[in-house]
């Protein structure tokens, strides 16, 4: 039966959710969740819930920074249970620690919390909740990207969402767990607070790997739930708040709606109860001031497929504003209707004052894995530049109903390369040009959005992004924003009913048949950059700047013949930015190419300041803090079966 697409006319075009009242957004925080005290603080995942990775130090600057060394190196106590429970795998280290007091927190891949003296890398004390007792954490095994901090008084806590289910309250001075909260200092998350019960142990479906956020004394929490349809009602990706203090759950946001709510209407008769996922598995962002919380959310069950669930499927793809103290949505906007590309939002938005057309705002940014950057008002939703629905391709999956349009944002212009047709292709040489050519005609290729179909299709930027986890920095002294991404490529191709292909390289978390794309000769088959760096301002949305990141792979036997100078590392990397520079690392997914170090940039121009080795690839974004009286600058990194750890740097 084709599905009621009145709902979603309606709801894009109005963009603002129906309801409540904007205006009235209530009063002050009662106690500071994530906004520093001092200025060498780092108190929340993104540097404060507005998710800037910013900081005013300005102790190393472009006439210095080529001089940083190591201060310290910490490792992950992971290395001790892997030691001794040699079944299990390695994951990955993705954490980006946070600092109070000259005390550093953090989680490992094994959802481990280690307090860190921050001027000397000692450990303080370590929490293990045993996660691995459970295994792997759904489809993504080991891997964690952080802890949150609450305090008021002498009350000061640390908290945790772990990749096996459990919100804990720690005590920030030593490490045990907090009584009075939930139950033994743990909430249930695998059971309190969901619309559906699981006949699934939820480990196996779903887990935390990002950390929660705290605003206005409540605790949101997300998630991450499988993307492959492994059983015939997924979870859906309800967010829910709970009291900072006690535990006590205070709201469920759902994200699938049920019906008598809004954004049910969205979906094809029956198939809000079905379906799952369209959960917040990204960092979070808020403003504590007018107690708001900003929620990326990800596509239904399953990521490549939408027969099953037709109609535009609210919240999917969504950012999402609520409010923190009741749970009610203020506002939200859909960048992806019917997701069949795994077009996820997959960062943290970035919460920025900035001037435009001297209009002073509130903004927020939100970095997609397609290229785009949307930005609105915070308050209000209303976006800052126009956003056009522009016709797109349509599926030719017996059973799918894809959308007729998707969102376009007029400014500012996309930060990656978008679809993929001759003009993209490599013309190092006319042969090669004309080898390339002939690739692309074995595949699908097209516009943004075109889908997928059962010859193989080819997407760019592919689900990997675009921008990934690592996110954007924002300066909020001048509105500028930083996005490091990838120019991924990528081709899919489904059965005819929609079911996926079998082949022989498909990963688990997806729910078709992947191939990596590659051109003539073992060379690439687009052009480069393959990754780079965008500076936009946000006062103008004009691009400043754009660089690929790092070199790449040119000193490679099938690019070194050309010269072509920097075409960027296809990795994923997380930035940071000071009063005085940029911090961009590469990230391990090609050790042949990567390169294991830190780079130093000019804001203002994008020139490379300096290179500083690092004895690994990084992973989670850096992070920046003052600890006896020096500056340190701190990376994450390892990857898989290298050495999990922390790398401070500071100057002699």
């Amino acid at each position: 039966m084709e599905p009621d697409r009145s709902g979603p006319r309606i709801d894009r075009r109005r963009l603002l959710a129906a309801g409540a009242s904007l205006l009235a957004l209530g009063a002050a925080p009662l106690a500071q969740a994530a906004s520093p005290r001092r200025p060498g603080e780092w108190p929340a995942y993104g540097a404060t819930n507005a998710g800037t990775k910013y900081s005013p130090l300005d102790q190393v600057d472009a006439s210095n920074v080529a001089r940083l060394q190591l201060a310290w190196e910490w490792r992950s106590p992971d290395a001790e249970v892997l030691a001794a429970n040699p079944q299990l795998r390695p994951g990955e280290f993705q954490a980006t620690p946070i600092m109070v007091d000259g005390v550093l927190y953090v989680s490992t891949a094994m959802c481990q919390v280690v307090a860190i003296e921050a001027a000397t890398g000692r450990t303080l004390w370590r929490f293990d909740p045993e996660t691995w007792r459970h295994g792997r954490f759904t489809s993504k095994g080991f891997q964690h990207r952080g802890v949150a901090y609450w305090a008021e008084g002498r009350d000061r806590r640390v908290l945790i969402a772990t990749g096996d289910n459990r919100l804990i309250a720690l005590n920030a001075a030593t490490g045990a767990k907090v009584a009075g909260f939930g139950v033994d200092g743990e909430v249930d998350l695998g059971r309190v607070g969901l619309q559906r019960k699981l006949a699934a142990d939820p480990v196996d479906l779903f887990g935390t790997t990002s950390p929660p956020i705290v605003c206005r004394d409540v605790v949101v929490v997300g998630q991450y739930i499988h993307d492959r349809e492994v059983i015939s009602e997924m979870p859906p990706g309800d967010v829910r708040g709970f009291d900072v203090r006690t535990g006590a759950l205070k709201w469920t946001f759902h994200t699938i709606p049920m019906k008598g709510e809004p954004g049910y209407e969205t979906w094809a008769a029956g198939t809000a109860e079905r379906n799952g996922n369209a959960n917040i598995w990204a960092p979070m962002s808020a403003d504590d001031e007018l107690g708001l919380v900003y929620l990326p959310g990800t596509c239904p069950t399953n990521n490549f497929y939408g027969g099953r669930r037709g109609g535009d499927n609210l919240y999917g793809n969504s950012l999402i504003a609520l409010d923190a103290t009741t749970g009610k949505r203020r506002w939200h906007y859909q960048f992806v209707h019917h997701d069949v590309w795994d077009y996820d939002l997959p960062c943290a938005p970035n919460l920025v004052d900035v001037t435009v057309d001297g209009r002073r705002i509130k903004a927020v940014a939100q970095a997609t894995k397609q290229g785009f950057l949307f930005v609105f008002d915070r308050r209000t939703g209303k976006p800052v530049w126009p956003i056009e629905e522009r016709p797109v391709p349509q599926s030719t999956i017996a059973g799918e109903q894809t959308s007729p349009t998707q969102p376009f944002p007029t400014r500012p212009k996309p930060f990656e390369p978008q679809g993929i047709g001759e003009a993209d292709l490599i013309d190092f040489t006319p042969e090669l040009n004309a080898e390339a050519k002939a690739i692309l005609e074995t595949y699908v290729g097209g516009p943004l959005y075109t889908p997928y179909g059962t010859k193989p299709t080819i997407t760019r930027p592919a689900w990997v992004g675009g921008a990934n986890w690592g996110g954007a920095a924002v300066d909020p002294e001048t509105g500028v924003i930083f996005i490091p991404s990838q120019s991924s490529i990528a081709a899919m191709a489904l059965d005819p009913d929609g079911e996926r292909k079998a082949a022989a390289n498909e990963t688990e978390e997806i729910a078709g048949s992947a191939r990596v794309v590659t051109g003539p000769r073992g060379l690439p088959l687009t052009k480069p950059p393959y990754s780079r760096i965008t500076a936009i301002d946000l006062n103008t949305g004009e691009h400043l700047w754009s660089r690929p990141n790092g070199p790449g792979a040119t000193d490679s036997p099938a690019l070194a013949p050309f010269k072509l100078g920097w075409i960027g590392s296809n990795q994923r990397a997380g930035p940071l930015v000071t009063r005085t520079l940029l911090f961009v690392g590469e990230g391990p997914h090609d050790p042949r190419y990567g390169k294991k170090m830190l780079r130093a940039y000019d804001k203002r121009t994008g020139e490379l300041v300096a290179e500083i080795a690092l004895p690994g690839y990084t992973l989670g974004p850096p992070m920046t803090c003052l600890a006896g009286g020096r500056q340190l600058i701190i990376c994450g990194m390892g990857f898989r079966s290298e050495p999990h750890r922390l790398v401070a740097l500071a100057l002699p």
